[in-house]
């Protein structure tokens, strides 16, 4: 049974370096991100997208603000695997290990059962690869590679940072379907992605970022009714870019 787990933003703020030379990556975030729904997560390159996603991990810390899961920091819980499951760079394997090797090591230090290697390595079409070494992998088998360790410990929040990357039009197709059923079992599931067609097939909901801070939280059909061009009611690409065109101001948040 999943245990439901929201990702609560309060006032996210990330400053990279001082003075007058520091650069504000996030300005004050606050999102609710609740289960059972795919949130798509949008914004221009440098809106602070994978900064979030870094922070909520533990791999950077925000200058103030907090990123919880329901209630405590991603550090403060053991066996992290079990809890969050994240693909946010597909080279990070090594090439010189199996595709089975790598699971392996990531599964013993989360004390995740082996047998949950040969499972993960199935679900995502991996398995006729296990033996194989990652740097003879093609980008979209790295993916599929990183989706499998996202998974590896059943974990209720998948953070998927632009996951279609590499993936042929099989692949994305089996995407949309694993992305579905992850949240319809009650997971939270937060994806990132430049490609909106993609993302209008899978979201619930939306999250816009730009220059660090919230322009839109609302569910899908609520933000193209607003956002929309009346010529392209149903494109989630119009929308999008008639908001972030030179969008600064920052919206009221609302629940995800």
């Amino acid at each position: 049974m999943v245990t439901m787990t929201a990702i609560e933003l309060c006032e996210l703020t990330k400053e990279y370096g001082r003075g007058g030379k520091a650069v504000r990556a996030l300005d004050g975030l606050t999102v609710t991100v609740r289960p059972g729904t795919v949130t798509g997560f949008l914004g221009p390159n440098g809106a602070g997208k994978s900064t979030t996603m870094r922070i909520v991990l533990g791999l950077d810390r925000p200058t103030s603000g907090t990123a919880l899961l329901d209630g405590r920091p991603y550090g403060a819980r053991p066996e992290p695997l079990r809890r969050v499951g994240a693909l946010l760079d597909a080279g990070a394997a090594h090439p010189g290990r199996t595709a089975r090797d790598h699971l392996r090591v990531l599964a013993s230090s989360n004390r995740i059962p082996d047998r949950r290697v040969a499972q993960v390595l199935e679900e995502t079409g991996m398995a006729p690869a296990a033996r194989r070494r990652v740097r003879t992998f093609s980008l979209g088998m790295r993916q599929r590679l990183g989706i499998a360790a996202a998974l590896l410990g059943d974990p209720p929040v998948l953070l998927l940072d632009e996951p279609v990357n590499g993936l042929d039009p099989e692949g994305m197709v089996w995407l949309r379907g694993l992305v579905r059923r992850l949240a319809d079992e009650g997971r939270t599931v937060l994806v990132s992605s430049h490609l909106m067609g993609e993302v209008a097939r899978i979201a619930d909901r939306v999250v816009v970022l730009g220059a660090g801070r919230l322009l839109a939280d609302a569910a899908l059909e609520d933000f193209l009714r607003e956002h929309g061009d009346p010529a392209e009611p149903d494109s989630l690409e119009a929308a999008y870019l008639r908001l972030t065109a030179g969008a600064t101001r920052h919206r009221t948040k609302k629940e995800v």
